[in-house]
């Protein structure tokens, strides 16, 4: 059996070890559709979503906070309106870059060769050459017919449009936090009234098994009493339930972490409006004139407006200027001579015209393509007008019916709360029985969800409205930005 040599062990080693490793760091897609995918590169990648950081928002736990102050909160925290915000940044440097070709450009390079030329016949001597060289080229469009100054409307334009999404974020995010506080308000709400109602059902239980000791009840009523109590339990917990994911929803609202506890003031110290006082006509006017979401489709039409100018520029010549300027620097030794050197200043300016002349109809289809953009955007307005009309008509006609339900569901707690009691005092007399007394309890029971859910309508309706006219975006300018 031949020997190998050690070159040879070591080399079929860093072979081994190289395919192992090709192997090991390989990217292959899943063996098969009936299972999930698993693999070394799954635990970085889930380690890294472990560490992402977070971001920190600084709330007192013993501080009961306001709408506007969380609202404060969640427009410098919440990740939605850093997102926005980079966006915005990221297109002023796309202006600033547009911007440049109105300047020109100077590049510089440094050039350095050595070169050694052996003889060919013995009585030649070698020769040995050191070129150094420093080049300078400047550039500059003299003239272009608006097609750089056409590119950087359209880059103003998009900046403009940016700007007015990342105002709508805003916006967006104003609405999701005062949705969500009002739903932990009501969620608040509905425990209060589900406590209420246990405690009505556990009096009228406390009743009937007194009437029961006193042989004046059944037994049957007795059980129907119980029961009712263990299904007002069932509701308490239920509202309590719906309170610990309102309470998540808020604080991720805002840019926290779910599990954080924020104390919120309770539903009956908010103020609610009972009427509007606007036409539905003027809303839809301010709507008009604020919803950024309109505005950023506006300064849509002027980029694709700048796009089709400079689509028409393609048409006419550009002018450019040239200009070189280089120093070289040239050292030589032929033996046996000492080293020459010599050195020189050239350069040279040059005018340039370049006027496409044929182009196989590129140039019209672009522009029609342009003009096609600018009647597109320019419908997507008159679309986003529509809409934006419609959903103020919409929001208008709600908040009127929750300001009517409002005063409904007043109305229904308190004659379901004197038929309670009327019922209660009847049944302890004896002159009703007890399946009347449950179902006044009942009747109770849901006029006072009914009133909780009122309250919270007209406080999402005005929201919703806001929302939908702008008004919210106007109201905190001077809340500071991220």
């Amino acid at each position: 059996m031949p020997v190998l040599s050690a070159l040879t062990r070591f080399r079929m080693a860093v072979l081994l070890v190289l395919l192992c490793t090709n192997g090991a760091l390989a990217q292959n897609a899943p063996v098969s559709p009936d299972h999930p995918w698993n693999s070394s590169a799954e635990l970085t990648i889930k380690a890294e979503a472990r560490s992402l950081p977070g971001l920190r928002v600084d709330l007192n736990q013993n501080k009961t906070y306001s709408l506007p102050e969380l609202i404060d909160f969640a427009e410098a925290d919440n990740p939605q309106t850093h997102v926005a915000w980079e966006r915005a940044r990221a297109q002023a440097a796309a202006l600033g870059v547009a911007r440049s070709e109105l300047f020109p450009t100077l590049s510089a390079a440094a050039i350095s060769q050595t070169s050694r030329s052996e003889p060919f016949f013995g009585q030649f001597y070698k020769q040995v050459t050191q070129d150094f060289q420093l080049e300078f080229e400047l550039n500059y469009t003299v003239f272009d017919f608006g097609a750089r100054s056409s590119r950087i409307n359209a880059v103003r334009a998009q900046l403009l449009a940016t700007n007015f999404a990342f105002n709508d974020t805003h916006r967006n995010v104003i609405y999701q936090v005062q949705t969500a506080y009002y739903r932990v308000l009501s969620s608040m709400g509905q425990v209060d009234a589900a406590r209420a109602n246990l405690t009505n059902a556990q009096a009228v239980q406390q009743a009937a098994e007194d009437r029961l000791a006193n042989g004046l009840a059944t037994m049957p009523d007795v059980l129907e009493a119980r029961s009712a109590t263990a299904q007002a339990d069932y509701e308490l917990q239920a509202a309590l339930g719906a309170e610990e994911i309102a309470r998540g929803y808020l604080a991720t609202a805002i840019g926290a972490p779910a599990t954080t506890a924020i104390r919120v003031q309770p539903l009956d110290q908010v103020p609610t409006r009972e009427s509007l006082g606007e036409t539905v006509e003027q809303v839809i006017d301010r709507a008009l004139g604020e919803r950024p979401d309109l505005i950023e489709q506006l300064a849509e039409i002027r980029s694709a407006n700048a796009r089709a100018k400079e689509a028409r520029a393609a048409y006419f010549p550009t002018l450019s200027l040239s200009a070189n300027s280089a120093v070289p620097s040239l050292y030589g030794l032929q033996q046996p001579a000492p080293w020459a050197h010599t050195s020189d200043l050239t350069g040279g300016v040059s005018l340039n015209l370049n006027w496409t002349v044929f182009d196989g109809g590129a140039r019209k289809n672009r522009l029609a393509q342009a003009t096609a953009d600018v009647h597109g955007a320019e419908a997507q307005a008159n679309v986003k007008r529509n809409q934006i009309a419609d959903e103020v008509w919409t929001a208008y006609s709600n908040l009127n019916t929750a300001f009517r339900q409002r005063q409904a569901a007043i109305a229904l707690l308190e004659a379901a709360s004197q038929s309670y009691s009327a019922a209660l005092e009847s049944y302890n007399y004896g002159v009703r029985n007890l399946l009347d007394v449950t179902a006044a309890q009942r009747t109770l029971a849901q006029a006072r969800s009914s009133d909780v859910l009122s309250r919270t309508q007209v406080l999402n309706a005005l929201a919703e409205l806001a929302f939908r006219t702008g008004d919210s975006i106007q109201a905190s300018q001077r809340r500071p930005r991220p």
